[in-house]
């Protein structure tokens, strides 16, 4: 039988159904100075449906960091997991932390708008405020754990792992418990998660991996509004 999705149906499907999982697992860049790279971030997802089916996508997207500690990350649709073609680039954050200015980039309409930050920019992913190498960071109860997976090598890098594991109880009687894990693996030279994995049998797994990196600087262009580019409206904005 002929799917009743087209296939750019289907890509905006599988991005509406992952971002709930993409919300709190992702590769946060931190502005920091004097440490710069651009690398690749591929990023593998499934999603599994009422039936038990799984429906597999994945993405990719550049990132990269200057001496100044400025930022550049794209964000792409989501594609088949066995699609050849390139993920189409929705949009491109770039942000200043001597500023805080953030500009947000759409190449399809070749608009940008710009904020200003109130708060200082941060120095670490945000799964380090909860997970530590000493493993005391996740809050003590009978449902969460959290493990040092110790110091491994992943691009040449040395990176520590750990692992944050959360037993939710079965509310409907039948005593079928649901273990969701996390896995941050953090590179202390580039400041970074290098690797993020999650896992939720009700829903699916979410893997980011950096990979491609280099330590030479990045193309200065990668941090300004390229030419030809208009201040978006106050509409277009908005629906962003």
């Amino acid at each position: 039988m002929r799917s009743a999705f087209s296939l750019p149906a289907l890509v905006l499907l599988a991005i509406a159904i992952a971002t709930p999982l993409a919300s709190a697992q992702n590769i946060f860049i931190t502005p920091v100075p004097n440490a710069p790279f651009s690398a690749v971030v591929e990023v593998k997802r499934s999603w599994t449906h009422t039936d038990g089916s799984v429906a597999s996508f994945k993405t990719t997207r550049d990132i990269a960091r200057d001496t100044r500690g400025r930022i550049h990350n794209e964000r792409r649709g989501l594609v088949r997991a066995s699609d050849t073609k390139t993920p189409p680039l929705l949009r491109v954050h770039v942000y200043d932390p001597q500023t805080r200015l953030s500009t947000w980039l759409i190449p399809e309409r070749r608009t940008f708008w710009s904020t200003t930050t109130n708060h200082p920019p941060s120095a670490a992913p945000p799964s380090l405020r909860y997970a530590s190498p000493a493993g005391d960071g996740l809050p003590s109860n009978e449902f969460a754990k959290e493990e040092d997976l110790g110091i491994h090598e992943m691009e040449g890098l040395a990176v520590r792992g750990i692992r944050e594991t959360q037993t939710i109880p079965d509310s409907s009687g039948k005593g079928k418990e649901v273990v969701v894990t996390d896995e941050y693996w953090y590179s202390e030279d580039l400041r970074i998660n290098v690797m993020i994995k999650h896992s939720d049998p009700r829903k699916g797994t979410v893997t980011m991996t950096v990979t491609q990196i280099s330590r030479a600087e990045p193309d200065a262009t990668l941090f300004e509004v390229p030419q030809g580019y208009k201040r978006a409206g106050a509409t277009e904005e908005a629906d962003q």
